[in-house]
């Protein structure tokens, strides 16, 4: 994710905030324009059409299941919306069954549009579900800015809000990521891969990363 170019604007403290009720969906748009192209939804649902129609109530359940319990941020430019992390605080994942139940719900609507993804895609799941550290930690369970207003630094605001909070706490982050890109971006703030998880024989891998605690 290359997020800030030489001379492009920066976002103000205004810019950021916390998710508000109903906005939900608008950022569930921002992730699927985001995502588009990510090598594992690439490789889920290769349609780009199918992909396109599926993404937006995929990212909406895991929004809506994130943000009730823990710390979502977004940005916003000139009210619109940019981007979103949901950052899950410890003690909290994994989620309520309840709050699970409903996002796999909407997991299973996003992927009626491509019904042989959803093996792999629970393959995926488990894969990232059996290796999520135990110990207190601030988890990035989305991190996402829309193509559009990319390289203006609302991706780097949005990852130190959640950092901050860690730091404070004086816990490790943790993240999985599925686009290899990210691991150097990540790697600006610390964070060092973990593990390679390799979910599906043929398709791409995943990767997990960790941040140290500081402070």
């Amino acid at each position: 994710m290359s997020d800030h170019q030489p001379g492009a604007r920066l976002p103000s403290e205004s810019d950021i905030g916390m998710i508000e009720s109903g906005e939900a969906e608008a950022y569930g748009h921002v992730a699927a324009r985001a995502f588009h192209d990510d090598p594992a939804f690439r490789y889920l649902v290769p349609d780009d059409a199918r992909r396109r129609r599926g993404l937006p109530t995929f990212f909406r359940a895991s929004i809506d299941a994130t943000a009730p319990e823990g710390a979502t941020f977004v940005a916003r430019r000139g009210g619109v919306a940019a981007g979103v992390a949901s950052w899950v605080p410890p003690g909290r994942y994994p989620l309520p069954a309840g709050t699970q139940l409903r996002q796999a719900f909407g997991t299973l609507r996003a992927l009626l549009h491509a019904p042989r993804a959803i093996p792999d895609g629970v393959r995926a799941l488990v894969a990232m579900d059996r290796t999520h550290p135990h110990d207190e930690h601030w988890y990035l369970a989305l991190l996402c800015v829309d193509p559009a207003e990319q390289s203006h630094g609302y991706g780097a605001a949005l990852v130190m809000r959640g950092l901050e909070r860690a730091d404070a706490d004086g816990l490790p982050a943790y993240l999985e990521t599925s686009n290899p890109r990210n691991l150097a971006w990540y790697g600006r703030f610390g964070f060092v891969v973990e593990r390679e998880l390799r979910p599906w024989r043929a398709g791409p891998p995943l990767w997990t990363m960790r941040r140290p605690a500081r402070g």
